[in-house]
């Protein structure tokens, strides 16, 4: 098996439902833009499906999908410099509809014969306004001649001059060109970032290409979704005494959850789920689990008892990549060991999402843009004898909650906050140690007891405890402390790749940090994280 890291992106798509059961479809085409992400999320808001594939890749997911319109992504090369990324040109004579976002604009204008010239300091970078010169199909219902429409801009160069059969529909200060359309092709480019919420009508443009201008109806719904996975996994496993095993791996976290419950329905008993106790979860969470799966559903369940092989493999370790490898390569070390003892499993069942793997991989493939690795595609080792099942590998985590809520699993547990696979390693930066996950758990517990009890649970995407490497001087009673800071994060999002900090009352922040610091021994000092995504990640590691 060729090194998951480098070659996820590929495999993902490689590995994606067969032509029978995809709905009809949007392809984006990724040239490495930050937000391309937000582009299949408006597209599927709009209920219709979307899949990414890098430039590189991407006629090969064109003839898999056959898609009923193509959206060209960001990104951050120049398409004045030799050897910047192109669109595959049979996508402007497959005579279907294109809208070209930012560079993808500025390729398909150079593609077709129109010219684009770097920027010499006259970019625009962040809100901008554009005045509506023309008509198109793409402003239907929504833009009108002569208004002005807050955008979000992003661009050092800009197209300077149309191909032929282009014609100019709105500008703003800097972009003369700031959307162009062929209405007789149905080519469209705008220079501004629809995508994301600082463009007010974003959503509702890419909505209007989707369903107006390529004609999708929008009934794409998470019911069709699960019919075309289950098929797919039915068709990848395969069914009865042909079929081949599968051993699903769950961490305790919804992910992994609604795939075991899903893989279950599509193959019954031809699955066994694993559920490694690493002795990184939070607390009361390995109960839980076990409960769920044995009880609630009568799913096979192997529940590996292996905090100390965990903890003995971290000891020393501080280093956030390292702890990830090692937590990843040992799952499935042990995932291999569970096999052999069941009779053998031909499959490995993941939770990865979408998420997962572009935090993972950058759109080329090579390690440039790599922000961390994720257990579910970094810690895999080449040796691993198991072709992995993956079905949630095309949904954001809020998607996720719905196929979850689709398949009838416990809103409570649907709707818990997302949960990292390496557990409480990496909220523990230096070294992890059993001591320091008691402390973690006991604060961690606190925490998210006092969100509840204030009725804030569900408007928080994540909220979690962190246990700094910092010990501070502190005063209890009489007598002098010296103990650990922990840290408090509680972020909103709606996909994880962008977050904002959650607001808390002071009042709330001083509750928490008072129960914390008398109930937990080995805690001194509480601090709140108001970091927003970007600049910093979620996780602390």
């Amino acid at each position: 098996m060729a090194a998951l890291l480098t070659g996820a992106m590929t495999a993902f798509h490689e590995s994606a439902a067969p032509a029978s059961v995809q709905p009809a479809s949007i392809l984006i085409v990724d040239f490495g833009s930050q937000v391309t992400q937000l582009i299949a999320r408006r597209v599927r808001e709009a209920g219709v499906y979307s899949e990414i594939a890098p430039f590189n890749a991407a006629e090969a997911a064109f003839d898999r999908l056959q898609p009923k319109g193509i959206i060209l992504s960001g990104g951050p090369a120049s398409v004045t410099e030799a050897n910047s990324p192109r669109a595959p040109q049979r996508f402007f004579e497959a005579g279907i509809p294109v809208l070209g976002i930012c560079y993808g604009q500025q390729t398909m204008c150079a593609q077709l014969g129109g010219s684009v010239v770097g920027g010499r300091g006259e970019g625009e970078f962040g809100r901008a306004f554009l005045e509506v010169s023309g008509r198109s199909r793409l402003f239907d219902g929504l833009w009108k001649e002569g208004e002005r429409h807050q955008v979000w801009m992003s661009h050092g160069d800009k197209v300077d001059a149309l191909p032929a059969g282009f014609a100019p529909v709105a500008h703003s200060e800097g972009a003369p060109y700031a959307v162009t359309a062929d209405e007789a092709r149905r080519f469209y480019g705008v220079q501004f970032h629809p995508e994301v919420v600082h463009t007010p009508d974003g959503g509702k443009l890419i909505a209007n290409f989707a369903r107006h201008v390529c004609g999708l109806a929008g009934d794409w719904t998470m019911a069709e979704f699960r019919e075309a996975k289950v098929a797919e996994i039915r068709a990848q496993v395969g069914v009865g005494h042909d079929g081949g095993k599968v051993i699903c791996g769950l961490s305790g976290g919804v992910d992994s959850a609604v795939a075991a419950v899903l893989i279950h329905e599509a193959i019954g008993d031809q699955l066994t789920c694993v559920f490694v106790d690493h002795g990184l979860m939070r607390m009361g969470e390995a109960d839980q689990v076990v409960g769920l799966f044995r009880e609630s559903y009568g799913i096979p369940l192997v529940h590996v008892k292996a905090e100390t092989l965990f903890l003995n493999g971290l000891r020393g370790v501080t280093d956030p990549e390292a702890k990830r490898k090692f937590i990843g390569k040992t799952f499935i070390d042990v995932f291999e060991d569970e096999a052999r003892k069941v009779g053998g499993a031909d499959f490995l069942g993941q939770g990865t999402l979408y998420p997962d793997v572009i935090e993972s991989v950058s759109f080329t493939g090579g390690p440039s843009v790599t922000i961390k690795s994720h257990h579910n595609v970094g810690g895999l080792p080449e040796r691993m004898n198991m072709k992995l099942v993956e079905p949630l590998r095309e949904l954001f985590k809020d998607e996720v909650r719905l196929l979850g809520q689709e398949l009838g699993l416990p809103p409570a547990f649907v709707g818990r906050h997302p949960f990292p696979g390496p557990g409480l390693a990496i909220r523990i930066p230096g070294e992890v140690t059993k001591e320091r996950c008691d402390i973690l758990r006991k604060a961690d517990a606190i925490y998210l007891e006092e969100i509840r009890n204030a009725g804030l649970y569900d408007a928080i995407w994540q909220a979690f405890a962190v246990l700094l490497p910092v010990r501070t001087v502190g005063v209890m009673g009489d007598g002098r402390t010296y103990d650990s800071v922990c840290g408090l994060r509680a972020v909103t999002s709606t996909d994880g790749m962008t977050a904002d900090v959650y607001p808390f009352d002071p009042a709330f922040l001083s509750r928490v940090a008072t129960r914390i610091v008398n109930e937990v021994k080995g805690i001194n000092r509480v601090v709140y994280d108001y970091t927003s995504k970007p600049p910093g990640t979620i996780e602390w590691e």
